[in-house]
This record gives structure tokens, sequence and C-alpha cells, in this order.
């Protein structure tokens, strides 16, 4: 498959974009991790920003929750936080100090699901701010991103600890080891295949699991490629970013890989989206958001 990357420069440099999801407007919206503003930008390329009332936040993940907002992680003030498409925010204090939330997703349980990073657990926010944490069986496991499963449950991924993890809307957890040690999962998102795929950031490779647990690994041609973040395309393929080598990369539900170069040297490459105009949106560190568009025969339009 052939395709185009069009970047867009952010207003103000050195804001370092992070996150990115599609927003229930249409447009997409991402986070700044020096910037400390949530940004949305329109498939036209129209920006605008909405700074966050606590300085130096750390913002990471965004994603669209059932309640038509925004939420999104603060990791370094250890908040949780809303944003309406109007561009009010409001902030979810986490209890206690360090707990670094990173990974966020949309529970089947009316509620967001968080990853606190540091404190080795998963949190539960209900759409009012009530917040329920478990503890994960693996102490320094550092769970990452985190998506829902199409078993009901949550899944998500242990950078320190190798493993990826299954947790129940009743605090029930299960982990899957990896085969091959200091892989570094990272990324994960719920495939069209009704499995989770994941990148290892540190093994260099994609990952697949279905819900039975049953493990599948692709080698990306990159080397030291540091895939990052992952999400499902159009056409029952996932797309996903390599931070190390600068690209996006594309792997079809039989382990086809296909990377693009992003025009810019140094990109850096970290949150990805499928948009709602059928292209993949991506946030480069080095301040611009990117749009790859498929192109050729077969491209399913959106």
């Amino acid at each position: 498959m052939q395709a185009r990357i069009q970047e867009y420069l952010l207003t103000e440099q050195d804001t370092a974009p992070y996150g990115i999801t599609a927003g229930p407007d249409g447009a997409l919206w991402f986070t700044e991790q020096k910037g400390n503003r949530i940004g949305r930008i329109t498939p036209d390329g129209e920006m605008r920003f909405h700074p966050v009332p606590t300085p130096e936040s750390g913002l990471s993940c965004i994603t669209a929750g059932e309640d038509g907002a925004l939420w999104f992680t603060a990791y370094k003030a250890g908040r949780i936080g809303r944003i309406t498409v109007e561009g009010v925010i409001t902030e979810f204090a986490l209890p206690g100090d360090g707990s670094a939330p990173f990974g966020i997703t949309p529970g089947p349980d009316d509620a967001l699901w968080v990853t606190l990073t540091m404190t080795g657990r998963i949190g539960r926010v209900s759409l009012t701010g009530e917040i329920t944490e478990h503890a994960l069986p693996q102490a320094g496991c550092f769970p990452s991103f985190i998506a829902c499963g199409p078993d009901g449950a949550l899944w998500f991924t242990e950078n320190q600890g190798n493993a990826i993890g299954r947790i129940t809307t009743d605090g029930e957890v299960r982990e899957y080891p990896l085969p091959r040690e200091k892989s570094g999962p990272v990324g994960l998102a719920c495939g069209p295949d009704g499995a989770l795929w994941f990148t290892e950031l540190l093994g260099n490779r994609i990952g697949r699991i279905s819900t039975s647990g049953e493990l599948q690994e692709y080698e990306l041609p990159a080397e030291n490629a540091r895939p990052h973040a992952i999400t499902p395309g159009l056409d029952g393929d996932l797309w996903f970013t390599e931070w190390g080598s600068g690209r996006i990369g594309r792997i079809t539900a039989g382990g086809e890989i296909t990377e693009y170069s992003i025009p810019t040297e140094g990109a850096e490459p970290h949150g990805i989206a499928l948009g709602s105009d059928g292209a993949v949106w991506f946030a480069e560190e080095c301040g611009r958001i990117g749009r790859l568009i498929p192109e050729g025969p077969g491209v399913p339009q959106a």
C-alpha cells in the first residue's frame, strides 16, 4: 500500500506533542508534554489549544470517553483530566503521591481505566471522579498502555514486567509473560481480528495476543525502530509509530509489515490514531502533528 504524509507545524515550538485520539467532534485531540496544553486539530489542519490549570503536569495519553468528552493523564501531577469539546477542563487528583498515571481507556462499565506506572496499579475512574485502585502481582512492572478487549476485560502492557496483563472489571488480574526477555512492551490496542496487538519497544517487534493468551511476534525491518503506540486501521490492519527510526509502520493481520518515513528528521512520533477522515494521525515530539493518507487501489474510503 502506498501512502503520503502531511505535517502540521504547531504555533509554538518545543511543546512536545505526545498522545493523540479521535474526538467525537470529528477532530483529533492531543496532549503536549512540555506545552502543558490539550490541542485540537481538524482534518483540514485548523488548530486550537487549551492550557491545563495544573502547571508542568506531564500530559501523556488521551482518549475519548463515553460521556462525549476527552480524558487524559497527567503523570507528573498525579491527575486525571477531562476536557469537553468546548474546552472546559476538570481535573481529578489521584490518592497518594507518585502514582504517575499514563495509559487511559474507556471501559465497558462507563468508567475510565488507567495505568499507574510508578505504583504498579490499575485505576478505575468514574465519570464523576471516584477512584478505585487494583494492585498488580509484579512489583515494579510499570504498566503502560491499556485498552478494552472484546472479552469485556481491560488489557495492558507491563513495560518492565515483560508481560501483557488482563484485569476484569471486578479486579481479577492475570499476566502473560512474553517469550523473550527485555522486550519492553508499551503500546497496545484491540485489533480488528479480536486480538490485542502491542509494540515491543526494546524487542523491536509487534506482538499479538489472543484473549485466550496465545502469542505471536513479528520482527520489524528497521533496526532500533523503538515501536511505541499502535492503533487499528480501516482495512483489517494496524498502524504504529516508530519512535527511534522516525517512521510509521503498518502491519496486516497476517504479519506483513510496511514502513513509511516521516519527512521531518528527528520527528520522534509517539501517539497515533485513526481520524474520521480515514487518515492515520500521529503526534511528533519535534512539534508537529502528522497525517498519513493511504493511497492506491483497494484503499477503503472513510
